[in-house]
């Protein structure tokens, strides 16, 4: 009976063994398209980067293809291309507009083109899976805590004092920007309940650097008593330190946080014009979206519960939709995958990265 179960025991490692050595052989002829919101943004640079070096390695090709401008309509070309040429096996896209993109990504994942999502997501229906950067509650959170540790450098008592303050980042339309921003509301309600929105409708400035900056500058105009600016796109935060920087204000006259990489905002650090930001590792979180599109794209069935172990990164689940809005569209082959770590940069520490 005991010889009986070890070759039970042997013959079912060895089907898994099988399996996984199949769908390795399976990926290496995989195609996988990558775009971005915009090219030429360090953020979506080392996305990029992480995930050609990650395909290199791991028998599938990974291509870029983005524009200059962060336009949805810019997006919707690039994959009517790819429906009629058919030149990749799957598409792994940064949305700017979820709305905007639905129809096209549909029609791609009609015509046999898998479609997976990472860092802004598209509608639950129009792809397979996300990758996503954390839930709106933990954004939002780490957002305004960060905004609350540089206010007590500044001397200030956030959980007691008003506190004027204001959102920038791009548009109302892009999914994560727009939740993570509301699930950061609901925290200042919740924890920092004097904190006055000075500007409700908030500022966007459309993933364009030099409209960041003089967006950033007409804050500063409209309400020259601000103290805290939260900007939740990686275009934002470094065009609103530009602003600052331009009229004399440094992180003692100002807090300025949000999201960015670390090489984006070094010098801004290190000028002191601002404390601290977060970003979490755009290079794992491209190589992660590709890679289920190459698994998918090799005929890998994947659904909401499954665990998958990720070469280099580890094993992942596949969360359902609604971790991200409870309101989501829930099937079970569309889930969210989570990236498993965010990262809170300072000048004690922005040295130790480079991206």
């Amino acid at each position: 009976m005991f010889a009986k179960k070890i070759r039970m025991a042997t013959a079912a490692l060895c089907s898994i063994l099988a399996a996984a050595s199949a769908w390795g052989a399976e990926i290496e002829n995989v195609k996988i398209l990558l775009i971005p919101k915009m090219t030429g943004s360090a953020f979506f640079e080392a996305a990029h980067e992480g995930a050609r070096s990650f395909a290199a390695r791991n028998g599938f090709t990974v291509e870029y293809r983005g524009n200059e401008e962060a336009d949805v309509q810019h997006q919707i070309s690039i994959i009517d291309l790819v429906i009629q040429q058919r030149n990749v096996d799957a598409i792994c896209i940064s949305a700017l507009d979820a709305p905007g993109l639905d129809t096209v990504l549909k029609r791609a994942m009609r015509s046999g083109i898998n479609v997976t999502t990472w860092d802004s997501d598209a509608n639950g229906d129009a792809r397979s899976l996300m990758v996503s950067q954390g839930t709106p509650d933990q954004l939002g959170k780490m957002l305004v805590e960060m905004a609350a540790k540089s206010l007590i450098s500044r001397g200030r008592k956030p959980a007691l004092e008003e506190i004027k303050y204001a959102w920038h980042y791009s548009s109302a339309s892009v999914t994560d920007q727009n939740s993570c921003r509301a699930a950061g509301e609901n925290y200042i309600k919740r924890a920092y309940p004097k904190w006055i929105n000075a500007a409700p409708g908030n500022y966007h400035s459309d993933n364009n650097l030099q409209k960041a900056v003089t967006v950033g500058e007409s804050i500063f105009a409209e309400h020259p008593d601000i103290d805290v600016i939260i900007c939740n796109d990686p275009t934002s935060l470094p065009g609103q330190a530009t602003a600052a920087r331009n009229l004399g204000k440094t992180a003692k006259d100002v807090t300025i946080t949000g999201f960015a990489s670390p090489n984006a905002m070094r010098d801004f650090c290190k000028a002191g014009t601002v404390e601290r930001w977060g970003l979490w590792d755009s290079r794992e979180q491209g190589a992660l979206a590709c890679y289920m599109a190459a698994l998918l794209a090799s005929g890998r069935a994947i659904k909401v519960g499954d665990k998958i172990n990720v070469p280099e990164i580890g094993t992942i689940e596949v969360m359902p939709n609604t971790v991200l809005d409870p309101k989501a569209y829930s099937a079970p082959n569309s889930g969210v995958i989570l990236l498993p770590k965010r990262t809170e940069f300072t000048i004690e520490n922005v040295d130790q990265y480079n991206f």
